[in-house]
Parts: C-alpha cells; structure tokens; sequence
C-alpha cells in the first residue's frame, strides 16, 4: 500500500507531488477536498474575477479519505458537498470528479454527473458525510448506475502503486492544459448549460426582442443562444439553427416571401453588442465539433418550463426507449419493422425513434420548426431518417390534409392504416402542473381536439388525452404505443375516456416517473401498446415493473375506477357525528395514496377535509386512519384509490381492536390544543405524578363509556353488558412498548419539573416525542434525540407498530378497502 497509516492532509499533499506536479492543488473550494486547476500567471484580472474564481480553469474536484473506502461513497460525498454549496454555479465545473484513498484513484467525467445537480425535490441540506440519509442512499443509487453503465470505466480506476505509470500518462493526456496563462474558457457538453445561464442574464437583455410573441411564434431564448455558441467571428457555423447569428445582428424567421425571394427579420442589440463582445470574450467559440450534435439535440434542455410541459419537450430516457422497442417486438413480431409503419406525431428532436432500423417506414413530426431543423440536421449526419419523413406537423390542430402524401396513402387505406404504429411520448400540460385554472380550460379548449371534450369529459383537460382521443378518431384500426402516466388505466376522472377510447390492451411496463427529465413527483409512467382495431373496455390488466435501473421487480395489476364507484370517503360519511363532543380531529382528504400525507388525527381542526371523532364512531375513524397508512405510499401504487368496503369488516372484531390500538399509538394528538383524551392507560400503569384530565379512552378500552350523548360521555357505568376489549398478541405487543415509553416519560420529566417546568401529567405521544427530540432554531422537531434510553423505546414501539401494520394490511384487501 504506497500511502500506509497517514493521515489525510498528509495523503492529499503525497498525491499532488507524486502525481499532479505542474498543477495548482493548493487553493481550497469550499469544503472539497481536492481541487487540481491549471497554473496560470499573474494578469490584469480584476480583483472581483479571482475572488470568484470564475476565470480559474480547474481539471478536478476530488473527494479523499485516508482509509480504504468504497469509490462510490466516496463520489456521493463529494456530489453531496458540491450540490449543498452549489459549487459549480459559482465556478466553472471541472472536466472531471474523482475520489482517492490511501490505494486507488478514480476518475468520472463530470459530464455523467452533472444532471444529478439538477434533479427536482432534492433536499440538499443534509450533511454530506452521513450515510445514512435518504439524500445519501438516492445519489449513490444513481451514481452506481452512472458507474455500472459506463463500459470502459475500469480504466478510469488506478492502484496507486501498480497503475503508478498509467496514471501519470491519463492526466497527462487527459488534463490538457493548453496555455499557462488561459484567458478564455472552453465549452463543452458539460458546461453549457451552465454558461447559458450565465447568458440569460448578461446578453439575452441585450437583445430587442418581444420575447413574450417570440415564445408564441415557437421562439425561445435558448435558440439565440445556439446562435452564438455554435459561431465564429461571431457569424453561426451551422446554418441549419433556428436564428442565426451574423456578426453584430441575428437573422430571424427566414423564409421564402410571395415574390419567391428570401426574407428575414433582423434582430438587433440594445447596446450596441457591448455586453455580447464583453461575455463571449471569455470563452472559446465553437465547442470542439465533436460536441455540437449533442448540444443541438439537448435543446430541450433551454426550453422554458412552461413551454416543455405544453409542447412535451422531454426527452424519453434511452433506456425506455430500448425496453419499449423490445416490447414492440415481442407483440408485433421480430420483423415488426420492416412488416409496420412507424409514425411519431410528437417526436421533439426525435429521440424516440433512435434504435429504429427501417427509415422508409419511419415518419416523425412536432409542433415546432427548430425541431424540423434539429432533426434534418442529425439526417445529414448521420441518423437513420428520411429527410421527406420528417416535417411540421400541428397534430392537435392541422387538417390531415397537410400530412405527406406518402403517410395520408397509408391512412387512407385500411389495409395499410392496420400496420400503422402511432409511436409517441405526448406532451402531458393540465392544470395539476401549476399552471393553474385558467391554462386547464386553456388546455381543453384552445386546440381543435376540443370537439372531443363532450365525449372524453374532464380527460380533455389533458394534452396526452387529446392526442389520444384524436388518434382513436382519425387513424382507426391502427396500433398506438405510447408513455404517459396511469390516469388512462386508473384515474376514476378518466372513466368517461376509457369508455371512448375502448382499445384493446396488448401489453405495457411501468416505470418511476423521476427517471424522465423534469418530471416531478413519485408516480408511475407506463408505457402501453393498444389495438385500436378491437373495441374491450380496460377494467383491469397486469403490466411488468421496473426500477430506475432498468431491472425488472416484478409486476402489478392496475384497476380502472369510475367516478360511479364508492370510495372510503364515501364510507366515511356513514360515521360523521356532528352531535356529540369531539375528543379529536380525523383529516382526510381524496381517495388516492398520493394524498395519504395528509392524512391524520389531531386535536386542532382547520376546517378542510377534518371529520370530528367521538366515542361514537372512533373505531370507524381509527380503522379509516389504520387502513390508509398501513400500507407505504410509493412511486408504484402512488395513484391506486381507497373504496368503499364490504360489509365483512364489522363482524371482525380483532381488525377493528387492531386498527384501534394502530392509531393509538400512530397519531398527532397534541395538549396544548385541549384536553387529551387518547391517554391509553391509567396513572398507575405509567407511575404518573398526578391525574390525568381525561379516562376517556381507558374507560372506552374498559367497556365504560356509554356509546352516545355528551352528558354521559365522562361517566363510567358499572354497567356489566360493557365488555372489554381484548386485543391481539401484536396489538397487545404495541401496548407493551408504549406503557414503557409513557413510564420513562413520566419518570424521567417528572424527576425535572421542579427545574425546568417541562412535566406534562397528560402528555400525549406527540408530547412525549417532542419532549425528548426537541425543536431546531426554525421550530421543526428534530428526527433524533440524544436520549439513548428514549431512542431504544420509541424504536421498539415503531417496530412492534411496523409488525402489527403487516397484520392489518392483508385486512385492507380482504375487505376491499383496496383491489388486489
């Protein structure tokens, strides 16, 4: 081992002079290890530039340890540390990151990285360095597929001692330095997205442009950025792009006028280029060309939100667009291309259709020209398409008239029309976006499909709906494989689509939605192929599953539900008691698992989705509560319903007692609020140093407690037709766990009210948890205490909680609370 027993400054410093002589390794970036950036001489650099380092070219940011350590934590905790601090919007990110320990090195392009940096709904606050956090767990689990993808990465690992040569000869073929004294930055498919930021802010103000009808007309900001990137002596090398730019103007909108002669809109400066001359300036234009394909095709990656969820500019994941392909064959046969037309009427740039073989069969069109363009482009270098094959085409508004005639051909013959593939990924705008009411009637009525909306009710409100519907009515008898969420099969707002769309299921899989770019929340999308030639109304179908990784996990049966069908709020309503005194709040909410967050009891009432719980129907609300979280909400049955049971629950008195002592111990009841009634033992039990202001619920578990009327909702009765209720070992297990946490509570607070104030004789779970847990500075409970003792109870309780959970949930399909 070259660097045995030292200590990790000591490791960092042996590695920079073995190994990265003629570099600067000495400045410090935040809290990274290891940095390597090229040295440069002194310059007239202003005093702003070197404080923010942005003109310091660096070739590496590395993670170090001093003992042997997994590479891939090691590179987590360096994505981590770099995405807290946000490092690489505040320099220019390296061409690689790396991590090394007392025997290895190893290299990754940051290039692989980098979308790690931008995914949506990250918490970035956690300490890198605990890898125990379900931050840590996500980004290794993506680093670990970058890893395992990447053919060639073994080279990129080197044993300090045996690879010793082979190290040096990779940084020195691959740190090229170029210039000591480097005055202008290199762009490359890493940091062009960064430098377009960047742009957005300098130039893009500089330029008279409307840019609120540029964005009507198809026109976006990022279009005037590929101008200048892919330009030299500030004339555009590729006259393919959508603007072009032409020294100290861009060229706009060109085009072939009435008289037959070449028309263009010229696009000026507002400051005379000053602020364009003084960016550009830094940085080295054209990006080697090598890279200009790549960049020209992420176009999707300037897009405005807005504009990528109205137009779909999501680029469908390769490896979807792999596994779907294989499904194609599997349905339509091994020669499917060559024996079916393919036409993809929202192609984008037209990845979809990457892996397709047959180009004389193949047909794509989009919304936007650019696209048109970006695509003609990647058919002159190389892309298996026909030029004539792709065009722009409106879907959702164009008459077929303006199809090809090659394609209207095989429309018009339904002989022709049944061995048409409809291939798409389809934009998927609707108001649950956040673009709010107004754009959901805007989505149903502003295109021509809006004569679909009586027939498809509020699935008009749905971009993917549209196509769908107008794809069903124009090219009948065709074969439609298409990604799209699971409202298709599953939303009970869908029921009226289902009924017109009425294809025949082939076959499909499912994936976590987050694995497509931008796409937010936890949820599946599928992709399902239908025939269109066979009317069956989808009730229910089973569709494989895969993981983020491409891995196959098994499969799924999804269910169709109506708006006719009973759901458990519906159930609910039988049990609302509007008359007796409230002893807590149940917060319910829609049907679905996506909304089990929100779902819980308490003592305050907000006056939203909250149903008042009392003796009366506490076994109800309890088994309502019980039966919504047992189970775990995930990306998989994110969107399943809850329904209306069958009647078998009520003679199951061990359910009901199961239920009852899982939300007992499960809840957010809080004294400060009012009296807490959901103290589930006597004060002998818990040692408690007082009385307890309420025995509401000893006296319910005890048989005590008249069933209805407030006057009598306090007494205790004698009354021997009164049972108690007798519970289940993994009920009563979870009694257990919690008396013990509640006579630690008691024990322990009680010995320190004197001092501190802090003993609450009718402390409630939460109470006792917030006790020992605390608050941080903004008032959020803390996820750990520093109470040993409390930690290993309310572990126990959680578990015997866990155990009773999987008694219940067989309970939940049994009585149909939920469709197996």
């Amino acid at each position: 081992m070259k660097y045995f027993n030292i200590r990790e400054e000591e490791l960092k410093n042996s590695v920079a002079s073995d190994f990265f002589e003629g570099f600067d390794c000495d400045k410090i970036v935040g809290f990274i290890d290891f940095a390597v950036k090229v040295k440069r001489k002194s310059s007239n650099l202003s005093s702003l530039e070197d404080l923010t380092g942005f003109n310091d070219e660096y070739l590496l940011w590395a993670e170090a340890k001093a003992a042997p350590t997994d590479i891939v934590a090691m590179l987590t905790q360096l994505v981590l540390t770099i995405g807290k601090a946000r490092t690489f919007d505040k320099m220019m990110p390296p061409p690689f990151l790396g991590c090394f320990d007392c025997e290895k090195i190893a290299f990754v392009p940051y290039s692989e990285i980098q979308h790690i940096f931008y995914q949506n709904d990250f918490n970035w606050k956690i300490t890198p360095s605990n890898t125990e956090t379900k931050e840590f767990q996500q980004v290794y689990e993506q680093i670990s597929k970058i890893l395992n993808n990447d053919t060639p990465w073994e080279t990129y690992i080197f044993d300090f001692e045996r690879d010793a040569q082979d190290l040096k000869r990779f940084i020195r073929e691959n740190f090229i330095v170029g210039k000591s004294d480097v005055s202008k930055i290199k762009i490359d498919k890493n940091n062009f997205i960064i430098i377009y930021n960047k742009w957005l802010q300098t130039v893009k103000p500089t330029i008279v442009v409307d840019w609120d009808a540029a964005k009507r007309n198809g026109i976006i900001d990022g279009d005037f950025y590929l101008a200048d990137l892919l330009s030299q002596e500030n004339k555009t090398l590729k006259e393919k792009l959508f603007i072009l730019l032409k020294s100290n103007y861009y060229e706009a909108n060109r085009r072939i006028d009435e008289s037959g002669m070449f028309a263009s809109s010229q696009v000026y400066f507002s400051d005379k280029q000053k602020a364009h001359t003084l960016f550009w300036n830094k940085y080295e234009r054209p990006p080697r060309e090598e890279y200009w394909d790549y960049i020209v095709e992420r176009r999707d990656l300037l897009v405005p939100q807005d504009v990528r969820e109205r137009k779909g500019s999501f680029f469908t994941p390769q490896i979807w667009v792999e596994l779907s392909q294989r499904y194609l064959a599997d349905v339509l046969g091994e020669d499917w291309q060559d024996e079916y037309y393919v036409w993809d009427c929202a192609a984008g740039t037209g990845n979809l259709l990457a892996g397709l073989t047959n180009k004389y069969n193949i047909w794509a069109s989009t919304l936007d020209k650019q696209d048109v363009d970006v695509m003609h482009d990647r058919i002159e270098n190389g892309a298996n398409l026909l030029h004539d094959h792709v065009f722009q085409f409106d879907f959702l508004n164009d008459d077929f008239s303006k199809l090809p005639q090659g394609l209207q051909n095989i429309i018009n013959d339904p002989e022709k029309r049944k061995k048409l593939v409809v291939y798409i990924n389809p934009p998927y705008a609707e108001a649950g976006t956040g673009l709010g009411r107004g754009f959901k009637t805007k989505v149903a009525l502003e295109h021509a499909t809006h004569d679909y909306n009586k027939k498809i009710g509020n699935a008009s409100n749905e971009l993917f709906a549209q196509f769908f519907a107008r794809i069903k009515d124009k090219i009948p008898y065709s074969v439609l494989a298409e990604f799209s969420t699971l409202k298709i099969l599953q939303a009970p707002n869908f029921s009226k689509f289902r009924e017109f769309f009425c294809a025949e299921f082939l076959k499909g899989f499912v994936v976590p939605a987050k694995t497509f770019d931008n796409v937010k929340g936890e949820f599946p999308i599928g992709f399902m192929i239908w025939n269109l030639s066979e009317k069956k109304l989808f009730e229910k179908e089973e569709l494989a599953v895969f993981d983020s990784k491409g891995k196959a996990i098994g499969t799924k049966t999804f269910h169709a539900y109506s708006e006719e069908n009973a759901y458990i709020n519906d159930w609910l309503r039988k049990f609302h008691d509007k008359k007796d005194y409230p002893i807590g709040i149940l917060h319910n909410n829609k049907n679905d698992f996506q909304h089990n967050g929100q779902v819980r009891i308490t003592t305050d009432d907000i006056k939203d989705h909250t149903t008042p719980i009392t003796v009366n129907n506490l076994i109800a609300m309890c088994i309502y509560f019980s039966v919504r979280k047992v189970i775990l909400a995930t990306w998989l049955n994110d969107r399943d319903q809850f329904l209306y049971p069958v009647k078998k629950w009520e003679k199951d008195l061990e359910f009901q007692n199961d239920c009852l002592a899982y939300a007992l111990f499960n809840n957010n009841i809080q004294s400060k609020y009012g009296v807490n009634h959901w103290i589930p033992f006597s004060e002998q039990e818990v040692n408690a140093r007082d009385k307890f202001e309420s025995h509401v619920l000893l006296s319910f578990l005890n048989g005590k407690v008249v069933p209805n009327g407030y006057a009598t909702l306090f007494e205790q009765l004698e009354k021997k037709e009164y049972v108690k209720r007798e519970f289940s070992p993994a009920a009563t297990a979870v009694f257990d766990a919690g008396r013990e946490l509640w006579k630690y509570y008691h024990g322990i607070a009680g010995q320190a009210r004197n001092d501190r104030g802090l003993y609450n004789v009718n402390a409630s779970l939460y109470d006792i948890r917030e006790h020992f847990q605390e608050r941080n500075d903004k008032g959020k409970m803390n996820n750990t205490s520093t109470d040993a003792q409390y930690t290993k109870l309310i572990g126990t309780l959680r578990d015997k909680l866990s155990i009773l959970a999987k008694k219940i949930e067989p309970k939940v399909y049994e009585y149909e609370f939920l469709k197996a």
